[in-house]
């Protein structure tokens, strides 16, 4: 049985190059880890990133991690790449389809 875990988002910082972003790792068995996630400042003044889905993109990076080396990762520092960056724009992407509105004078002619 998968042992419980707790992650935790406790903040970021920035740096020169980079923000940081730290999280907690919570586990019965082996205590609390930090991990720091780090996305270039290049992400944000280009605009490929907004600030606020920076934490988001971070933790589903850590939870991949640790689901891949079940709870305990051997590093507990990682970059986020721009393949990361990109694949999480398109998996976020606004969805084309039907409108739900249309305007009234669409509807009459």
């Amino acid at each position: 049985m998968a042992e419980n875990v707790n992650v935790q988002y406790v903040g970021f910082e920035s740096k020169a190059l980079v923000r940081e972003y730290s999280f907690l790792v919570r586990q019965a068995s082996s205590g609390t880890r930090e991990f720091t996630l780090t996305i270039g400042n290049q992400a944000f003044s280009s605009h490929s990133l907004r600030y606020q889905d920076a934490p988001d993109i971070c933790s589903l990076k850590l939870h991949r991690e640790l689901a891949a080396f079940a709870n305990n990762p051997p590093q507990t520092h990682y970059r986020i790449s721009e393949l990361e960056l990109s694949e999480y724009r398109d998996s976020h992407a606004p969805k084309s389809g039907r409108k739900l509105y249309t305007p009234q004078a669409a509807r009459q002619s």
